[in-house]
């Protein structure tokens, strides 16, 4: 869960869809469907199935009383005083992974990148049938930050301590470990957790706009404040929050975030002042300076520079978005291993390969920001170039689909990380509520260490399925070892899945086109 160092662009791994015409576009769709699809005839993936997995997941990772409708009934309802040592509602939210600790700052990515995913890929997601089930993900999240935002200049950051969490082997709703709650003020500031949870907050907003006015307002408006609180206010989260600091330390500085925060709110506002801001702060907050090859709740420069290649036609900001938009391809360029030597690793089966340590992690989001810049590419009618390459929005999609295809079972261990996907899929995943017998089937008191006593060691498999959950991934030899212990490739965490969302959906639509029109495949 740690982050990446940063380097200067010297270093080989750092170097710093609107309406056209209906029937062309369904041609171009199934056209790219029949490319990507060229190597997978062996083997087809249900994307719609793994889009309705990767939902559930976000449910059995809820804190809080769990709502009516709740469909992972081997959870119950937890965490329900958190805040009430420090006088504020803190009940909700999300547990980040197989522990119970409610860290903000990848509590917010994970709303991020749903939320981009619904915006990009809501008619998709509608057409499977899981936009609702989207919606509720987004805003579990959401509101859970409402009730962090307890005043302009102030924002809960964290609920619960990593380093009690992790003595205990409990499940949720029997958790004895602090609950203490962590904050971000003017006196203790945390630009990169207020510019993020800003773009969450901004990005859910756009979600909502449509279906409920009323709540995209209110996001908007906590939304705009946090985003002033942490540009005015600056400094590290993790140096005001040092309980964070051996779990999600902001490694990446705050810079990147705020540029995050204010592109997000120049989407959800129109207001050009965020744009500007964008485009002011590009040189010194190294937004055109970074070329990254990673994209991560700590690092969010490629993310953003994608975002800002979509404002080209802003004309009176053309040079700067024009060198957003060339960062942007770097990222796009070095995972399709046409950088010249300043690629992201693969495996030998071909998964891209950032660290050992929760390595799928970046795969999703790859996947994620590949297909995004596919559709841009698509939509501008533009090649991409790599180094005098040329490259089509074909090619891109391709390499996208077969890092999901990886995920979902085609690799050296023919096993599905997203679990509950598919034959083969992990089933000893590192996650204390799953490890333990539910508590809706068994109620008798489970303490600290007799979770470690009991069920932690135990071989067997896990009582209960984590169904969606992305695990950490194999290792850059394509080995993975199911084991409970073996956290860095069997935990699961909210922002593995998140990413993931929209992308299964889009494959979902090119899989539906394509069976549903074998004439026009045939005679394309």
């Amino acid at each position: 869960m740690k982050g990446p160092q940063i380097k200067n662009n010297k270093n080989p791994r750092f170097a710093f869809v609107k309406q056209q015409q209906q029937q062309h576009c369904l041609l171009i769709l199934i056209s790219i469907f029949i490319n990507v699809s060229a190597a997978a005839t062996a083997t087809a993936f249900d994307y719609a199935d793994a889009l309705s997995k990767s939902l559930l997941y976000f449910e059995a990772q809820r804190s809080g009383r769990l709502p009516y409708n709740q469909r992972v009934t081997w959870r119950d309802h937890s965490g329900l005083t958190d805040g009430l040592e420090q006088g504020v509602d803190l009940v909700g939210g999300y547990y980040d992974a197989g522990d119970h600790v409610k860290f903000g700052l990848p509590m917010a990515f994970t709303v991020t990148m749903l939320s981009w995913g619904v915006i990009e890929f809501r008619e998709q997601i509608a057409a499977a049938g899981e936009l609702e089930h989207a919606f509720e993900a987004i805003k579990w999240g959401a509101d859970y930050f409402i009730k962090a935002h307890t005043s302009p200049n102030v924002l809960w950051a964290e609920v619960g301590d990593g380093d009690t969490d992790h003595y205990c082997w409990q499940r949720p709703e029997d958790m004895t470990t602090s609950r203490h709650a962590y904050k971000i003020d003017e006196n203790n500031p945390g630009s990169d957790l207020a510019g993020e949870t800003a773009a969450a907050m901004a990005a859910a907003s756009i979600v909502f706009k449509k279906t409920n006015p009323h709540y995209s307002h209110l996001l908007l408006h906590h939304a705009q404040q946090l985003f002033e609180f942490g540009d005015k206010f600056r400094g590290k989260y993790d140096e005001s929050v040092e309980a964070v600091k051996s779990y999600y330390a902001s490694v990446s500085g705050y810079m990147d975030e705020l540029l995050w925060g204010a592109m997000w709110l120049s989407k959800a506002t129109d207001n050009d002042k965020y744009l500007q801001y964008v485009i002011n702060n590009a040189d010194n907050f190294g937004g055109i300076g970074w070329a990254i090859t990673e994209f991560s709740w700590d690092v969010k420069y490629a993310g953003l520079q994608v975002m800002a290649s979509k404002e080209q036609h802003k004309k009176q900001y053309g040079y700067i978005l024009e060198q957003y938009r060339l960062k942007a391809e770097y990222y796009i360029c070095s995972c399709l291993n046409k950088n010249n030597g300043s690629n992201v690793d693969r495996t030998r089966g071909g998964l891209l390969y950032i660290r050992p340590w929760n390595n799928m992690q970046y795969v999703s989001t790859a996947a994620f920001l590949l297909t995004i810049y596919s559709d841009l590419l698509l939509d501008s009618n533009q090649p991409l170039n790599c180094n005098g390459e040329i490259v089509g929005h074909q090619e891109i999609l391709s390499f996208a689909k077969s890092q999901v295809d990886y995920i979902l079972g085609s690799n050296p261990m023919n096993m599905s990380y997203l679990v509950g996907y598919g034959p083969k899929y992990p089933t000893r995943v590192h996650h204390r509520g799953a490890s333990i017998v539910s508590y809706r089937e068994n109620k008798g008191f489970i303490g600290c260490t007799q979770g470690y006593d009991n069920w932690y060691s135990r071989v067997d498999q896990n009582p209960n399925v984590i169904v969606g959950a992305l695990v950490g991934g194999p290792d850059w030899r394509d080995n993975f070892m199911d084991q409970r212990n073996n956290y860095m490739q069997t935990e699961a965490c909210t922002y593995n899945t998140a990413p993931l969302v929209g992308v299964f959906a889009k494959l979902s639509q090119l899989e539906e086109q394509r069976n549903s029109n074998p004439s026009l495949v045939a005679s394309s």
